[in-house]
């Protein structure tokens, strides 16, 4: 069965953590000005993050990056920056209301992936599987990185859409498996349906043997899923540095839109190569785009008003939704046609 945190547990526990941290110190360098210079945050194996592009292209300017270690879940990301332990963090937009509407004191400043045409994410079964329809998910497991995320909320907008009553939903498993885990645990039959997105997508596919039951696109079209988050206090002490961060990811977002796929595959290699994770670049063949529509990774009402009944009907947040209170675009110069 489905489970997920409830917005009453996710306040106390950034609650709580927020307390341990209120004292302890950060581990930024800063300047004479006191704004830091350093901004701490999780990355993802195996791939090249766009605050990490931004610092290789020289975008962030004077400002540097602090890896702390890997994440392959969005809401424990931004519940990272939202009780200091990082100064930034990413996640599906519904994740970002959840977190917001219990308390956590963050604001989204950017659009940092989403699905279009080229890239968005897809549910595999085996190619013989007797899986085709929304029906025949009930009973079935479906490996999914997080829950309360992204593919929780297109498979439940799926069902939905095809008819599924909610005692049906909840006899869909969910099981929570790391993205480069997926695709084996398909093939091994330890999963129905497994969720992939970009080069991991497009690897299970060159290995063969797999079979696209849906995709978020089929669903949404092109959208902007999900942002990076600050927290407030950081924003008010370092509006400096903020804004060299959002607007250097901006450009990153910008560079990677505008770059031949060569050239952008050959820089993620280069970065990767040189930051001594023990990582393989093979995967980076299979880079297809951004995905991120919106120029600039300017957030709009949309990107968070289109979760809106799938969080009241999940029971994450009650009540009419605010858009406008999630995010701002201020940091952001290319917002502005900057």
């Amino acid at each position: 069965m489905k489970t997920a945190l409830s917005a009453r547990a996710v306040a106390i526990a950034v609650a709580a953590t927020l307390g341990l941290t209120a004292c302890s110190a950060t581990g930024s360098a800063s300047t004479s000005s006191g704004e830091t210079k350093v901004l701490r945050y999780q990355g993802s194996a195996n791939a090249v993050s766009l605050p990490e592009l931004a610092e290789a292209l020289g975008y962030l300017g004077g400002i540097k990056l602090k890896w702390v270690g890997n994440t392959i879940s969005g809401p424990q990301d931004i519940q990272s920056a939202a009780t200091d332990q990082t100064d930034f963090g990413g996640a599906f937009s519904g994740a970002v209301v959840k977190l917001i509407e219990a308390g956590a004191p963050v604001t989204a400043v950017i659009n940092y992936y989403g699905s279009d045409a080229k890239s968005f994410y897809v549910f595999y079964v085996k190619a013989g599987s007797a899986i085709h329809t929304a029906r025949d998910l009930i009973g079935k497991k479906i490996a999914v990185n997080t829950l309360g995320a992204h593919a929780e909320a297109v498979i439940d907008t799926y069902l939905q859409k095809n008819g599924l009553t909610p005692s049906e939903v909840k006899q869909v498993q969910l099981v929570v498996l790391a993205p480069n885990n997926t695709e084996e645990a398909i093939r091994k039959g330890q999963v129905d349906v497994g969720a992939l997105n970009a080069v991991l997508q497009d690897h299970a596919l060159a290995a063969g043997g797999l079979r696209s039951l849906f995709s978020d696109y089929q669903l949404f079209g092109a959208f902007d899923g999900g942002q990076y988050v600050m927290r407030d206090d950081f924003i008010k002490k370092n509006p400096d540095a903020s804004r060299t961060f959002v607007t250097g990811v901006a450009k990153a977002i910008e560079w990677e839109r505008t770059t031949p796929r060569s050239q952008v595959i050959a820089e993620f290699s280069k970065i990767i190569q040189g930051r001594g994770r023990n990582e393989s670049t093979s995967n980076l063949q299979y880079w297809k785009s951004v995905a991120i529509p919106a120029k600039g990774g300017v957030i709009t009402d949309q990107d968070f008003a289109q979760w809106g009944p799938w969080l009241r009907q999940s029971g994450m947040v009650s009540g009419t939704l605010t858009p406008s209170k999630y995010y701002t675009n201020s940091l952001n110069a290319l917002a502005s046609g900057g």
